[in-house]
């Protein structure tokens, strides 16, 4: 007698952590189609910080970028991509460098991001480079990418892509991640460290 009690209470706690895991399972699974792919449009910012590593991130823009429109995009070859995750084509034929951070909201992106992404141009013949983070930048980091012309999507920018992108505002979206970078210029040649400096785009710089 008490062993079938024993038997049927065991039963009873594997089919609950059966259910238990079904169940974060579907809920992990959400963003996925029946064929195992992720669908950007049932991606939220939320479901980004579940992630569990870059890699799925990764495969989202992979995935929000062919959604888009861009044809000539593909993701590198992770054990050797030389600083990029992602290389597309713009409507204007330029061919641009992403790098992807999925990093906790609380947990800023640094230096190396703009320093590998930059360096990765010229062996995949880019014009452009981008980072994308699922959280903000140090300053030194966008100082760097203020130099250089690195564009930088912060958080905030994601969630106005995603938005944008599940209202069908496709060329929005677009205009976003082709939008040229902010330039620092110095007031100066050679400025002393602390020295003013001056934030401008390149559209204004060329005017």
């Amino acid at each position: 007698m008490f062993g079938s009690i024993e038997l049927y209470a065991g039963v009873l706690i594997a089919l609950f952590l059966a259910g238990f895991v079904i169940r974060i399972l579907l809920r992990r699974r959400s963003i996925y189609t029946r064929k195992g792919i992720i669908d950007p449009l049932k991606v939220s910012i939320k479901d980004i910080d579940k992630m569990e590593d870059g890699k799925e991130f990764e495969e989202y823009l992979y995935r929000l970028f062919l959604a888009l429109g861009y044809e000539d995009t593909y993701k590198t070859v992770s054990s050797r991509d030389f600083g990029a995750d992602l290389v597309f084509t713009d409507r204007d034929g330029e061919r641009n460098v992403i790098q992807a951070k999925r990093y906790a909201e609380s947990n800023p992106v640094g230096l190396s991001a703009v320093q590998e992404i930059y360096s990765s141009m010229r062996y995949y013949g880019a014009s452009k480079s981008i980072v994308i983070a699922s959280s903000r930048y140090t300053e030194a980091c966008e100082i760097l990418a203020g130099y250089n012309g690195v564009k930088l999507i912060d958080r905030s920018g994601l969630v106005e892509i995603i938005q944008l992108f599940k209202s069908n505002q496709i060329t929005s979206v677009m205009e976003m991640i082709e939008d040229e970078p902010e330039f620092i210029l110095d007031l100066e040649e050679r400025p002393p460290v602390g020295s003013r400096k001056v934030r401008l785009s390149s559209r204004e710089r060329d005017g």
